[in-house]
């Protein structure tokens, strides 16, 4: 038997996949159920999951598909009245369910990330609309770009860099570098002999090097989006 809660937001999701095919977000389902924070919500979600009720489609922020509806409570006082045999035969109801649109995915948006001079990393988070297409496989957050660093490399400012989450990266790959725990950049990730080295892609800029202990990659350049206004 589910809470007053849970059954509240399964009846909110299963209503909005009804009417327009994708889910709510966490924000709308929090104030749908008028909830102080959004980890109620990702609670009450674990719970339908743990019951059958929904189950959350990989790689999909926005992807929830309602696996069946629990009873009406009018259903439930009909069944009351019938031969509690006939009431124990009887499957929960399954109902077919609109698949989600799975062509837009949201992201985590974290703030500013310079394509130039380090900033400060993370200033802000919210999230970020992306056509799941430019994703593939693993965790993914975006930044917005700052400086003309990368341009080189077809990165302007204003472009929000799609990153896949990893702590590793190649020679030659573009990386989220951190640099001392407080500052990040957008550059080309290479190793010269002791050091770590730091690439633009703009001749007007120098490369900036630093030992590997100054320096933690937050993962790697997955795709661009661009708006154009």
């Amino acid at each position: 038997m589910l809470t007053r809660k849970q059954h509240e937001l399964i009846c909110f999701i299963n209503d909005r996949l009804s009417e327009s095919g994708v889910s709510p977000s966490f924000e709308e389902m929090k104030e749908a159920l008028d909830l102080k924070s959004k980890s109620g919500v990702h609670r009450l979600i674990s719970a339908l999951e743990e019951r059958q009720f929904i189950r959350r489609l990989p790689n999909r922020a926005r992807a929830l598909e309602v696996l069946r509806m629990p009873e009406r409570p009018e259903v439930r006082k009909r069944a009351a009245s019938t031969a509690s045999s006939i009431a124990a035969a009887m499957p929960a109801n399954v109902r077919a369910m609109p698949q989600p649109a799975n062509d837009v995915v949201e992201i985590p948006l974290h703030g500013r990330i310079a394509a130039g001079v380090p900033i400060e990393a993370f200033e802000d988070s919210s999230m970020l609309a992306v056509p799941a297409a430019l994703l593939g496989g693993g965790e993914h957050y975006a930044l917005e770009v700052a400086g003309d660093s990368m341009v080189e490399a077809g990165i302007l400012d204003g472009d929000y860099a799609l990153i896949k989450r990893q702590e590793i990266a190649r020679d030659g790959e573009i990386v989220v570098a951190l640099i001392d725990d407080s500052e990040a950049t957008l550059k080309y990730f290479r190793r010269e002999g002791a050091m770590v080295r730091l690439d633009p892609a703009n001749r007007s800029y120098d490369p900036q090097r630093y030992r590997p202990a100054q320096v933690r990659v937050q993962g790697k350049l997955a795709g661009l989006l661009r708006r154009y206004d």
